[in-house]
């Protein structure tokens, strides 16, 4: 699957990736389309054969702090606006413990014999460290470590971050002297070098254990990245080390939580990103990361290739897979079937990585095709390859009414980026008047030789 790798109706954000038997587990909270909030009240489960990452189960409702029409809340506290943000799951001795963020309340410990639930209460948080520490209890964007030795780690906080052993008896007691603050700076500890924001941590704790080197991945200050932090001991002190992927590069940006897993050897970030032209309705995302031998893992640019290696241009591209929006445009939802690139205007550049062309069979020229829905303007959408000022291979008049454009463009063969740059002729202050409409709607696209 590209991305978004889900199907195009569910919009999961902060994405914790599980790698359980034969199987990959992703557990998120969830958004609505359109929403003005972050999250609403469920916490839900999706998996995939980990030889098979394009074929997605999803295993529904797995938490819930509010009734709805097939189940009751499943806690019994503080219920009056509890929306579940950013869990984690982890197993120990053939149980599998769920780690809930209750917004306004205190979070809380499930429980199930299976990785993908229906996950039963256990109880909230059992602690003695200060409330001011833990936001009296909610113990925000929890993510958790069971290590080699059987001992079981927190991690937690917002604008600060702190860290304690849970009782591995019961997966749910906070023990008594363990808690280490600012395992991650909140402020500035030197200058120069890089942007200290990417230092300071913001939120989105996620740990892994890689060999014998102890990862922490969280949002920094600069909310759009997702960076990472090693160590020697689960408890610190962690070295900052870079960020891995931001998701505000050539796209509307926002908060931004996930991690990494290793499925079938090779391993991968978790991501999510934004639609709608708001920081809410996020969606799940991936790419494909490398793990140095000195511990480091490469900065990696968002594409719209999911689990893919190559998308295939000759099969029809649905424009909401793009990774690069710019002037403006953004994706929204219509409804459940129809999601397309809106608010398109003169200089709007979308752009879609990476394509495999195949080979050269003599051909000079192949047919591009784009449906869209009119907006009863005139305007053109030049094609170019690799970046939005490279090579132009062709050009299409887009019209005031709905329908497919075909043009002949130049044959293109090999791995290429795809950009779509839009210009419009309306000039002098009668011009003006179309500098902000919205031009046209990208619905899809396929190339044909």
């Amino acid at each position: 699957m590209p991305n978004p790798y889900l199907p195009n109706w569910e919009y999961i954000p902060d994405g914790e990736p599980r790698v359980f038997g034969d199987r990959v587990y992703v557990y998120g909270s969830h958004d609505l389309a359109g929403s003005q909030n972050f999250c609403d009240f469920v916490l839900k489960c999706w998996s995939a054969p980990i030889d098979d990452l394009n074929h997605w189960t999803c295993h529904g409702d797995i938490f819930h702090t509010a009734a709805d029409r097939d189940h009751p809340s499943d806690i019994d506290w503080n219920r009056e606006n509890t929306r579940l943000f950013a869990p984690d799951v982890v197993e120990k001795d053939g149980k599998y413990y769920l780690y809930a963020y209750i917004v306004n309340a205190r979070g809380c410990v499930a429980v199930s014999d299976k990785p993908e639930g229906p996950f039963r209460l256990l109880v909230p948080y059992q602690y003695t460290i200060p409330d001011e520490v833990c936001c009296n209890g909610w113990f925000i964007d929890p993510g958790v470590l069971v290590d080699d030795d059987g001992r079981t780690y927190i991690y937690c906080g917002f604008e600060r971050s702190f860290l304690a052993e849970i009782n591995s008896s019961n997966m749910y007691e906070v023990l008594d002297g363990t808690c280490v603050e600012h395992f991650i700076p909140c402020e500035p500890t030197e200058r120069g070098g890089f942007d200290e924001t990417d230092k300071i941590f913001f939120e989105a704790c996620s740990p892994r254990k890689v060999g014998d080197t102890y990862y922490m991945i969280y949002s920094p200050k600069r909310g759009s990245r997702l960076a990472y932090a090693t160590a020697k001991s689960p408890v610190g002190p962690f070295t900052y080390r870079g960020y891995i992927v931001d998701n505000g590069v050539d796209y509307p940006g926002g908060n931004n939580h996930g991690s990494i897993a290793c499925i079938g050897g090779q391993w991968y970030i978790f991501y999510h990103r934004m639609t709608n032209g708001t920081i809410m309705s996020r969606r799940g995302c991936v790419e494909k990361i490398e793990i140095l031998p000195d511990g480091t893992i490469p900065v990696v640019e968002m594409t719209s290739l999911g689990f893919q290696d190559s998308l295939n241009p000759y099969e029809v591209t649905p424009g909401d897979v793009a990774c690069v929006l710019k002037g403006g445009a953004f994706i929204t939802e219509k409804n459940v079937f129809e999601r397309v690139v809106t608010n398109v205007k003169d200089g709007s550049v979308i752009g879609f990585k990476y394509f495999d062309f195949g080979e050269d069979f003599g051909s000079r020229t192949m047919e591009l095709a784009i449906r869209v829905k009119g907006c009863g303007c005139d305007s053109r959408i030049h094609v170019l390859l690799d970046s939005e000022d490279g090579e132009e291979i062709g050009c299409l008049a887009v019209g005031h009414d709905d329908g497919v454009i075909n043009t002949i463009v130049k044959s293109v063969t090999g791995r290429h980026a795809v950009y779509f740059k839009v210009t419009t002729d309306y000039e002098g202050w009668m011009g003006e008047m179309f500098r902000d409409r919205n031009l046209f709607e990208l619905i899809s696209f396929v190339f044909m030789k």
